[in-house]
């Protein structure tokens, strides 16, 4: 009846993350960082694990002659958080 909860995507800041990405498909790491209110040093912790599950695409490029590092989620993370949310709600039923 319960589904394990994805590993990945039950850490508060991650889902976070993943949330923000489903709302906006691409951010840069400040938006994220602001939105998440997480800081610089965690975060980057954070979208390295979600990157090595492929939740996410990391490109780095430069704006201005400053480095900027835009972050994009990927149709195997919608759907990882598809699921999960999905599991979720099973919890919730009566």
């Amino acid at each position: 009846m319960y589904n394990n909860l994805n590993p990945i995507l039950h850490s508060q800041l991650r889902l976070a993350i993943i949330s923000l990405l489903v709302k906006n498909r691409v951010m840069d790491f400040t938006e994220i960082k602001d939105g998440t209110k997480a800081t610089a040093g965690n975060l980057s912790v954070q979208i390295k694990k979600l990157e090595s599950a492929e939740y996410i695409m990391v490109l780095k490029s430069f704006k201005n002659n400053y480095p900027l590092t835009t972050v994009k989620l990927t149709e195997k993370g919608l759907l990882a958080f598809e699921q999960y949310v999905a599991d979720l709600k099973r919890y919730l039923e009566p």
